[in-house]
């Protein structure tokens, strides 16, 4: 695995984590940053071909 998968991969983990602990703390604007930024990283790893997973 490369560089950029590796980050990309890790920048989802994070932005998912963060998205998780935003909702569970009821900080809808928060989860709406973290959702638009979550959509964005998946764009860009589609792009260059980086699959992800589901989970």
């Amino acid at each position: 695995m490369d560089a950029f998968t590796a980050g990309i991969l890790q920048r989802i983990e994070m932005t998912r984590s963060d998205l998780d602990h935003a909702r569970r703390t009821g900080d809808d604007y928060l989860a709406d940053v973290e959702q638009s930024a979550l959509e964005d990283l998946h764009r860009l790893a589609s792009e260059h071909g980086v699959e992800i997973s589901a989970a």
